[in-house]
């Protein structure tokens, strides 16, 4: 018997995988995957709309108090692009999904970002700006950093993050 059950925290620039690797890591582990993005418009999480970026902005506050309980839970994969408002004591592991700027782009491109948004996206992910905010967010032995290129590399990192899992319970078991 496990004294709880883990939960993970993906993040990443728009476009790198997030989703993706979550779905497939639910799948296979039987964790429950929570798109954060989509989970704050069924609860309604949402202020104002930011006309520069062409996107609602997210009441963090109301949606950490609808999150709360349910990551006391455990079994959770949160699937976000921001780190910086989420409480540390929620993740047994944070993994920061990297992808190449060029494959990037393309991808970006193709969800219809233009101008400000898909540079300021693209700027991101040169910076390592999302990767920084998580290690300076979380412990930094619980932050990893994962290529996701291609489909390839998804499929690796879910095995290895697999492995991962089977790793925490077995150090995590109660006795």
């Amino acid at each position: 018997i496990y004294s709880r059950l883990i939960n993970l925290l993906y993040l990443g620039t728009p476009g790198v995988g997030k989703s993706l690797m979550s779905r497939l890591l639910s799948e296979k582990t039987g964790l429950t995957w929570i798109d954060v993005s989509k989970f704050a418009i069924e609860k309604e999480c949402l202020e104002e709309y930011d006309e520069v970026y062409q996107c609602p902005v997210l009441d963090e506050d109301k949606l950490l108090d609808q999150l709360e309980g349910l990551m006391c839970e455990g079994g959770k994969i949160i699937d976000y692009h921001g780190a910086d408002f989420f409480p540390e004591r929620w993740f047994d592991i944070v993994f920061v999904l990297r992808t190449d700027n060029t494959i990037l782009y393309d991808r970006l491109r193709d969800r219809g970002y233009i101008g400000k948004k898909l540079e300021d996206n693209i700027d991101c992910e040169i910076f390592q700006t999302i990767l920084e905010e998580a290690k300076s967010a979380y412990r930094e032995e619980i932050v990893h950093e994962l290529t996701s290129n291609d489909l390839n590399q998804v499929n690796e990192n879910v095995n290895r993050i697999c492995q991962w899992i089977e790793q925490w319970k077995i150090d995590n078991q109660e006795d």
